[in-house]
């Protein structure tokens, strides 16, 4: 009997799918190695951040591996077009003198586990698409619950970051409201008629996407009221309470305040304690976003700073960045599971009341994605193969080292240090070398130059209208040599922009 036409077609398609066997072993451990070999041969002559080029350089290199042809190519011929123009152009983010965003490095079990969530390809919206992942997942956001301080009616679901977290949180609090106040059920009917009075208070140093997600949810940019912050950048609780007593005599409605538990310039915590107090006092929603704090969850030498957020309504984790996860993983928590079904809409084919009825579980309805990645696996692998008390002494030390810039920065007379002792890993300074006429512009071409060069990468930020620099100490193996050198790099390329010799 003759071969057909689609047994051939389904043996043309073989080589580029997993397959079940021997041969099907085998032949993903072969593309596996070419990947490995590809990444180690650039890994092992890794000496800096970045290549330094400028940015003509780097798309003149991508120009000539972009066009896309009919036919295929091997993979070891893609890899080894890739090899330079992408993967080698790449910011090392696990280099020592990385140091700019909260962007960490990722560790190993993170990375690996990365290669089986894309080889088994779960959606975690439906149980009978996911089995085993929605147990593991369940299981995490309860650790992870118990490690905020939530009692056992706290639930939780991962995210792709702060952003949806922080959206999820003005979503629940927003839709909490509206059921208790008017008894309006938005879901259903869409915003009250009274929503232009709704109110949200948070730091004016407050991560951007708060603003965003309550504009997106309708309420417009306007009903986002920004507090004040102290000389410690802190959210200033006097004036908390003085604007939401103002707000309520102007007759408008204020809901909910979002403490930021580790702002992205400066790490600062706003007033946990204090503000969870207060809302309780006024029946307002408090959720932290502890995007950037969160990694203290497993601090042994600074876990205290968080104390409060175990009475918050909702908070935002962020496991990317300070538990040295792969872009991306994040988490949405509450303290009452109830609110999550504000977010439930059931469709026969994903969630049936019948599966609700029987038990079983289907995390879509905790969740504004339908299909999401089991990222839950990286964490799961990252805590059993570190441990928990290994991975808090990393964050400890990213901690130590930042303490130790602050300190180094503060003795050289050049520098100014915004925040002399920082809260969590985020160094604010700025060079001021005497008798420069615009510092600002100066501090900008410093981190450019660096950049460029790849010789260190820091970032830089605005403070009072002026450009400052920014370490953001997320590597556990960055060590103090390794910022003495960043300092003396700044230093040199300072005088050598304004034409001095570097020593």
């Amino acid at each position: 009997m003759g071969t057909t036409t689609t047994q051939l077609a389904a043996t043309a398609f073989d080589s580029f799918f997993l397959q079940n066997g021997e041969f099907g072993g085998e032949h993903f451990r072969n593309h596996v190695e070419l990947v490995v070999d590809t990444l180690a041969d650039v890994l092992q002559d890794v000496d800096r951040p970045l290549e330094g080029k400028t940015v003509q350089d780097i798309q003149q290199e991508l120009n000539g591996i972009l066009d896309l042809s009919e036919e295929p190519q091997a993979l070891h011929e893609v890899l080894r077009e890739i090899k330079g123009p992408v993967i080698k152009n790449s910011l090392h983010v696990s280099h020592e003198r990385s140091m700019a965003h909260l962007h960490c490095p990722p560790v190993l079990p993170g990375v690996l586990a990365e290669l089986i969530i894309g080889a088994l390809n779960q959606s975690m919206d439906s149980w009978d698409q996911s089995p085993a992942a929605t147990y593991v997942e369940e299981a995490l956001s309860r650790y992870w619950c118990g490690r905020i301080g939530f009692s056992v009616r706290g639930d939780g679901v991962f995210t792709s970051g702060g952003t949806q977290s922080n959206y999820m949180g003005m979503l629940l609090a927003r839709d909490a409201f509206c059921r208790s106040k008017w008894e309006h059920i938005v879901q259903r009917d869409g915003l009250p008629e009274s929503f232009k009075k709704m109110r949200v208070l948070c730091s004016e140093e407050a991560h951007f996407s708060v603003k965003k997600s309550v504009s997106q949810l309708g309420l417009g940019e306007k009903a986002v009221v920004p507090v004040p912050v102290l000389d410690d950048h802190r959210m200033d609780l006097d004036e908390v309470r003085r604007m939401v007593e103002q707000l309520e005599q102007d007759g408008l409605l204020p809901y909910a305040v979002v403490s930021t538990c580790g702002t992205t310039d400066y790490g600062s915590i706003d007033p946990l304690e204090g503000l969870a107090d207060f809302c309780e006092e006024k029946g307002l929603w408090l959720h932290v976003d502890a995007a950037y704090g969160a990694g203290l969850l497993l601090s042994e030498k600074h876990n205290g700073k968080l104390a409060g957020i175990d009475r918050a309504d909702s908070v935002t984790l962020d496991f990317h960045k300070w538990l040295f996860q792969p872009i991306s993983s994040g988490m949405f928590a509450v303290k009452d599971r109830k609110h999550l079904r504000l977010l439930s809409h059931h469709a026969d084919y994903l969630n049936p009341v019948e599966d609700e009825e029987e038990g079983i579980v289907n995390l879509v309805n905790k969740s504004i994605q339908t299909t999401r990645r089991f990222d839950a696996l990286k964490v799961l692998l990252t805590l059993k193969v570190l441990g928990t008390r290994l991975l808090g002494s990393m964050v400890d030390r990213t901690m130590e080292v930042s303490s130790f810039a602050a300190e180094e920065l503060g003795r050289r007379e050049a520098f100014r240090v915004e925040n002399p002792s920082p809260e969590l890993s985020a160094v604010v300074f700025q060079y001021q070398p005497e008798g420069s006429l615009d510092v600002s512009d100066l501090n900008r071409k410093i981190q450019q130059k660096l950049f460029n060069e790849g010789t260190a990468v820091i970032a830089k930020t605005s403070v009072r209208g002026e450009t400052y620099l920014k370490f953001t100490l997320l590597n556990p193996r960055t060590t103090e040599e390794d910022v003495l050198a960043v300092i003396d790099e700044i230093e040199n390329t300072a005088k050598q922009i304004l034409g001095g010799t570097p020593h």
